[in-house]
């Protein structure tokens, strides 16, 4: 709003601070002992003006997702705590659940301030005090949006806060400027509060705060009024006795209001230049030194094999399968099995975390937990920890481990991850019948964890893979993302379990390891007549460089050839469907398995 835009109208001469006296000079540095006074009689705003003209880092993009909330929501607790006040014009809370049992969950429920009326007049006001101004109250019916929100806080090994929408997903039928017409948000109320307290008067406040139109429509003040500031100060205005004053270098213009002198910097530059730090660095400054960069140019040519953002579980009631590893000339993933080996160049590995982020789960086997303590996180910068809002493009640790050989304790790097916020806790799949300390279950659930238990097994007494890739998928996993160790990928690559395989990604490494080392080698196959053919033949092959390494994107053909000859001659026939009440089902599979009486086969 240009300063010939403010009128007369936007200067009211009514209440002791009027506006003629007020831009007088002999008033500009008037005692202001009794401002502190009072002040003191009030709690302190939570923000002041440098909030507004300093906001959050894309605040208008987080007050839209605030907004609708298509998906669910996972933030710290610093960015609810930072971020929702500036959507609570639009979000009222119904009620408060209270906690559960363990006290680390606390539930509340929000609708949008649309669903419930506003004020309804009484047929006899009731008489004001003395002096009070009468407060003209907009009426509104309620009912005319049903959004609701489920809020949890968390505040256990970590803290967080999850947003959900309630019941069915559904749309607001009104869009977000709407909202911000109707009502303003604390945020800005507080900014105006703390302004008045300070000794300025209303109708400066708000000349200042619309210097800047940009950073003030992203912050929800796009209808913003010289009137929200009154109201905003009107409690501690009716204790304060003493004169208020204008904006130092601010003058008052009869029949413009509150200007800006045409040899002074605005205030919203000032205030912006004072800054210690450059807001546009102060960013890059935040991030974790460890935190990766995978140039935009180079993420086309991995579009095509990794999983939509809109992944759905498919009609088998899989998700998106990625199988990905780093590996040496002659297929080696490590010097010795339980020794780490670091194969990827600093661009491979950027690539690597960037796959990270586009799955919603990262699995492992329990050996390469034990050899590598990794971290299973994404260190991308965007990610959640290293940028980004929350959990944000974090993916889901998932651990194979039926005889719960992995003892996880604080120090575990997977954990120490998530109680520094940069990480989630892992889920671990295991077999029933072994015995876990209590004390381990409740630690891995503190930090937001927890246990699988399957009870699905093959002819080896492994866990099947289709029972671990539905159980990860019921939990509302779409995508999940396999880097190994070696049994897990020479299974997966094997003939009975690669149709579950979506894609795959190597990253081949300029090196040998040479002899006695993990290998990624899948079983031999035969044909009909015993003589030896290929394992696996990738499909829609690419090739790419990155660095010193070469990276190869490819598809598992659908049907292989020759893999039902070799499945003849290494299983035995399938049992025969036999019928119970025109029902079919598979014998083989019709009668309950009784549990193994040693261990299952590790990861």
């Amino acid at each position: 709003m240009s300063d010939g835009e403010r009128g007369q109208d936007d200067v009211d001469p009514v209440v002791d601070e009027s506006l003629p006296h007020e831009g007088h000079p002999e008033h500009d540095h008037a005692d202001q002992s009794g401002a502190t006074e009072s002040a003191s009689q009030f709690k302190a705003p939570s923000r002041t003006i440098r909030d507004l003209f300093n906001p959050p880092r894309n605040i208008a993009a987080i007050r839209r997702l605030l907004f609708e909330v298509t998906d669910k929501i996972e933030l710290h607790t610093h960015e609810f705590d930072l971020y929702f006040p500036y959507v609570d014009n639009v979000w009222v809370r119904q009620h408060r659940a209270g906690s559960d049992k363990t006290g680390r969950y606390k539930t509340d429920y929000y609708a949008c301030r649309l669903q419930r009326p506003t004020y309804t007049p009484k047929a006899v006001d009731k008489p004001r005090p003395e002096g009070t101004p009468t407060r003209k109250k907009q009426i509104r019916e309620g009912g005319k949006c049903h959004m609701k929100l489920k809020v949890v806080r968390y505040e256990g090994g970590y803290q967080g806060v999850t947003i959900t929408q309630l019941g069915d997903k559904t749309e607001h039928l009104h869009d977000l400027d709407t909202m911000d017409r109707i009502k303003r948000s604390t945020v800005l109320m507080d900014i105006a509060r703390s302004e008045v307290m300070n000794g300025y008067m209303p109708a400066s406040v708000y000349t200042v705060m619309s210097e800047d139109e940009a950073k003030l429509a992203a912050s929800g003040g796009r209808h913003l009024k010289r009137e929200d500031v009154r109201n905003a100060s009107q409690a501690w205005r009716q204790q304060h006795k003493g004169e208020l004053r204008v904006h130092e270098g601010y003058r008052y213009d009869h029949g413009n209001g509150i200007v800006r002198q045409s040899n002074t910097v605005p205030l919203a530059q000032a205030v912006t230049n004072a800054q210690a730090v450059d807001p546009s660095l102060a960013y890059y400054a935040a991030l974790p030194p460890n935190t990766l960069s995978f140039p935009e140019e180079c993420r086309s040519f991995l579009e095509p094999y990794l999983p939509r953002p809109d992944a759905i579980i498919n009609e088998d009631g899989l998700p998106h399968v990625t199988l990905t590893y780093a590996t040496s000339l002659d297929s080696g993933l490590s010097l010795a099995p339980g020794i780490q080996t670091i194969l990827s160049g600093p661009q491979s590995k950027a690539m690597t975390h960037y796959i990270r982020s586009r799955h919603d789960a990262i699995l492992v086997g329990v050996r390469t937990a034990l050899a590598d303590d990794p971290a299973l996180n994404c260190r991308l910068e965007g990610a959640g920890g290293y940028g980004g809002l929350g959990w944000e493009k974090q993916p889901r640790p998932v651990i194979i481990d039926p005889a719960g050989r992995w003892l996880l304790t604080p120090q575990t790097r997977v954990i120490r991850t998530v109680m520094e916020g940069k990480g989630k806790a892992p889920w671990i799949i295991m077999a029933p019948g072994f015995a876990i300390d209590p004390n381990r279950v409740e630690m891995l659930r503190y930090y937001g964890g927890k246990h699988l238990g399957l009870s699905d097994y093959d002819k080896r007494w492994r866990l099947r893979w289709e029972a671990i890739l539905k159980a990860l998928a019921a939990e509302g996993i779409r995508s999940v993302m396999i880097e190994g160790g070696g049994m897990v990928l020479n299974e997966l690559l094997s003939a009975q379990h690669s149709h579950l395989v979506s894609s795959v990604i190597v990253t081949v490494a300029p090196t040998y390891l040479g002899r006695g080392g993990v290998v990624v080698s899948p079983d031999p196959k035969h044909d009909e007549f015993g003589r030896p053919m290929p394992a696996l033949r990738f499909k829609d092959i690419r090739w790419q460089s990155f660095g010193e390494d070469a990276v190869m994107c490819g598809r598992i053909p659908a049907v292989v050839e020759g893999a039902a000859e070799f499945q003849s001659l290494v299983q035995p026939a399938p049992p025969r469907p036999v019928s119970f009440f025109n029902s079919t089902v598979d014998a083989h599979n019709s009668f309950e398995r009784r549990a193994p009486v040693h261990e299952p086969t590790g990861r």
